[in-house]
């Protein structure tokens, strides 16, 4: 599916950045779609069973989609993805390079279970925004009715010092970004001890059977990004 990249709201050089789903279908030999939307895949957050999660300042944007109501977008989005119920949340534009990727505040552990961000820092840009996500999440059910189980994963208190962090507001410390893989699930690490570990413990609860990997990734959150966001779900060919 080719959500038609356009640099994040035509804020970098895209042009080989938009050819990546049409290569990829061509060089797998699986169909190619392509939607009427412009978006990114970490702004879709799926439980695999019909219920999505998106943020509105990510795709109700006029350097994506001018001119497409929440509904315009719903339906884009349930015929191109087999969606039954979309679970809007705020986000907040222009703070950050995407908009507010879900994937920064909501992810589903499996059906009905969300993990979400809650920012406790009442500095930060996030903290009425996460707050107010919890609020729409504990209130919201799935496609098939169920009210969602939420729990909270904060960011870290504090930071490495090293040259990715240190005078950089693009820094993304955040733990939701990260990547349920076969066995294992790859989570990032800041260096706060106690954050780190909660993160740890916590996804060992919810993905029992698997290794919980956490790595340093200060380069990768230095462009405002996580595990999630450099990743990419390869269909599967085998007949």
């Amino acid at each position: 599916m080719d959500f038609n990249f356009n640099g994040w709201g035509n804020k970098q050089r895209h042009r080989n950045d938009s050819r990546v789903a049409a290569t990829l279908s061509e060089t797998l030999g699986v169909p190619y779609l392509q939607s009427e939307l412009t978006g990114e895949g970490g702004g879709i957050e799926v439980d695999g069973h019909g219920t999505a999660i998106i943020t509105e300042s990510c795709w109700i944007n006029a350097n994506r989609n001018p001119d497409w109501s929440r509904s315009d977008v719903e339906a884009e989005l349930k015929a191109n993805l087999g969606l039954r119920k979309i679970i809007w949340l705020p986000g907040i534009k222009g703070q950050d390079i995407t908009d507010a990727h879900v994937d920064f505040y909501a992810r589903f552990v499996e059906p009905g279970v969300v993990i979400a961000n809650l920012d406790n820092d009442p500095d930060a840009y996030d903290y009425r925004v996460t707050r107010k996500h919890l609020e729409i999440l504990k209130q919201a059910t799935d496609a098939d009715g169920r009210r969602l189980t939420v729990h909270l994963l904060p960011p870290p208190s504090k930071l490495r010092s090293n040259r990715f962090t240190r005078d950089n507001p693009e820094f993304a410390a955040g733990y939701i970004n990260y990547l349920p893989i076969n066995g294992a699930v790859i989570a990032p690490q800041f260096g706060d001890p106690q954050a780190d570990q909660h993160c740890k413990q916590l996804l060992g609860e919810l993905y029992p059977g698997r290794i919980i990997e956490q790595v340093n990734i200060d380069p990768i959150a230095a462009g405002g990004g996580g595990i999630h966001c450099i990743s990419k779900n390869m269909p599967d060919t085998r007949q």
